[in-house]
């Protein structure tokens, strides 16, 4: 496990936590991402990095049924970013 020092074109974005669920086959990075951000406080931003293809609409999908927000996503070869803001609005 190496750590990935490119620099991206979201260089303002400075996320609270970083998941790296790369390798990880769907649904795993999904799964992984909920976990992730259930340990977070509203508010915080998850990054979560993934190679899996499908993460791209699960991810989306996913914010889009959740309170959650998907706040950007870029795609660098191979690797899936993905920045998710932890609903910090409606606690039931």
């Amino acid at each position: 496990m190496s750590e990935h020092t490119e620099s991206r074109s979201n260089d303002s974005i400075k996320p609270d936590t970083v998941l790296d669920a790369t390798g990880l086959h769907c649904p795993l990075p999904l799964l992984k991402a909920k976990q992730a951000l259930a340990g977070l406080a509203p508010g915080q931003l998850l990054e979560v990095r993934a190679t899996d293809a499908g993460s791209w609409r699960d991810m989306a999908s996913f914010t889009e049924l959740s309170d959650h927000v998907l706040e950007a996503r870029e795609q660098h070869g191979d690797m899936y970013y993905f920045w998710i803001r932890k609903a910090g609005m409606s606690h039931s």
